[in-house]
Parts: structure tokens; sequence; C-alpha cells
């Protein structure tokens, strides 16, 4: 069987709703699920948010960072820091935690090392999305790190499989990014990012994540931004692309990082992409360091 029969079959069972997440992440789900009802409380969430250390520790972290501690004013208290980032932020880290879990699980010293690199560059997605989205797009700064914090979800569930499908996480790519590609290799890219892309949607819609944030991700799995970018999908493909640790997984699919533009800069306004990034560089590397788990 080769990756793209596992991604096939792994994206069919994704689809029936065939989803096991670990017991370590039932906390967490439990907490996503409780901060959909609109009768759940901020004392009531924090006291769920506390049952769970590892989220309770993202939440005063992120709580703290420049981007939502403006006034500079420290907190230590679970509850203040759920009533700080509000409950949609609670609800991203929660899903960021049952992510982080389902990769975590694995004995593999190199699925681990995977697992640690895709979620650094995770963490700085969310980060430069939360700023892009309200520097350069003018989208909800909220929804669009919830957006970096859950979009590869998917390959944190693909991670969890690769005891079972080891091809999924061969050395050599599937394909290279070279000039003058015949048919059969933009096939091959093709079909291997709509499995991909199966696999992750299936994940997002067993974790309730929004359709806006769905469909966000899903312009990001095209790699097609329009210039200059304004849509939450357009925020967090311009994230991904400026983000300098890649995902560990579509490098391997694709040889030499395909999507990857760390040089692209434009003029925003009277500002250029370039300056408001060097401006937001402190907030951008709080956030990371918030989120990292």
């Amino acid at each position: 069987m080769d990756r793209r029969e596992a991604l096939k079959s792994i994206a069919a069972e994704a689809a029936a709703g065939d989803i096991a997440f670990p017991t370590s992440a039932e906390v967490a789900l439990r907490v996503q699920r409780a901060l959909d009802d609109p009768d759940c409380h901020i004392e009531a969430a924090g006291r769920l948010v506390q049952t769970e250390p590892l989220l309770a520790a993202r939440v005063v972290a992120l709580a703290n960072s420049v981007a939502f501690n403006r006034s500079g004013r420290a907190v230590t208290e679970v509850r203040i820091a759920v009533q700080r980032l509000g409950f949609r932020m609670i609800r991203a880290l929660a899903t960021a935690v049952v992510a982080r879990q389902l990769a975590g699980v694995s004995t593999n010293p190199r699925h681990r090392l995977l697992a640690d690199q895709l979620w650094e560059h995770s963490a700085h997605v969310a980060a430069l999305a939360h700023v892009l989205a309200r520097r350069v797009t003018k989208q909800d700064p909220e929804t669009a790190i919830f957006a970096g914090v859950v979009h590869e979800v998917g390959a944190f569930y693909l991670l969890s499989r690769a005891g079972d499908y080891p091809c999924l996480l061969v050395d050599e790519p599937v394909l290279e990014t070279v000039d003058g590609g015949g048919d059969e290799d933009e096939g091959e890219e093709e079909a291997t990012a709509e499995g991909n892309g199966a696999v992750g949607a299936a994940v997002l819609k067993k974790l309730s994540v929004p359709d806006k944030v769905v469909e966000a991700i899903g312009v990001l799995w095209r790699g097609y931004m329009a210039l200059p970018p304004a849509s939450l999908g357009d925020t967090l493909l311009l994230a991904d692309s400026l983000a300098p640790v890649r995902s560990p997984l579509r490098e391997m699919i694709v040889k030499g990082g395909r999507g990857r533009h760390t040089d692209i800069d434009m003029v925003i306004g009277a500002d250029t992409l370039s300056g408001i990034l060097k401006e937001s560089a402190d907030e951008v590397e709080s956030m990371i360091v918030a989120l990292r788990f």
C-alpha cells in the first residue's frame, strides 16, 4: 500500500465517523462541548479548564501574552484568564490540546519529533494569522488564531495512524517541485492533496469546528491566495507561507516545501507587510511562546 491508498482508506474511515480520540483528550473534549452550551458561565468554564492542567497552563500563558494583556497586568488565576480570553479562544485551545494529545500517544521517537515540529508550525501560523487578520486582511483576529491553531489537526490524526500505515511517513516525497513536471506527477499531487484534505475535513467535523474556519483551511489546502489577501482563507495561507517552521507532513509529500514564500512582501495601505511584521514581532513571539505545549 502506498501513501495515496493509505490516505484514501483513512479518509473513508474518518468520513464514516470512525475517529477515536485518546482518553487523555477526554477532558479537553468535555471543555469544548461545555463551551458550546449557551448557558455555560465563566465560573463553570474556569472550573472545567482547571481540570485539564495542560489546557489551564496554556490559557493562563496566552492571557498574559502581549496580544491579550494590553494593560501589562499579569494574571495567575484560571478564571480571570478565561474571562480575558473569552470562550472562543478557550475553545480553540481545548481543540489544540485534543490535537496535540492525539499525536502524543505514540511511543515512536520519530513520531513524537514530527508532532513537536507540527505543533511548532501550528503555533507560528496561529500567531501570525492573529496579527495579519488585524493589520492586513481586516478579518476577526480571534477567528484567525483559531484557524491557525486547528489547521493541521488532520495531520496530527495522520500521525496517530502512522503505526497502522507506515507508508504515511516514508522519507521520500511522493513528488518533487521541479519545472516541467508531467501529468502523472500533477495527478499524484492532486490525489494526495485530496486525500489529506478529506482526512482533515472529517476530523474538523468531528471536533465541531465552525464551517467558516473549515472553509478557510480549505483555501490553505488548495493553495490559491488572492492578492491583496482579504479573506480568512487568505489570512491563513499568508501566515502559513510566512511561518519559519514548516509542516513536516507537507514537506514529506512535496519536496522543497511547495507554497513557501518567506520573502513575500506587499504594500498594505501606507505600510508594507515586512514593516507590519517587524512592528508586531514581540506580539507574535509572545503568542508563539504561550501556545507551545
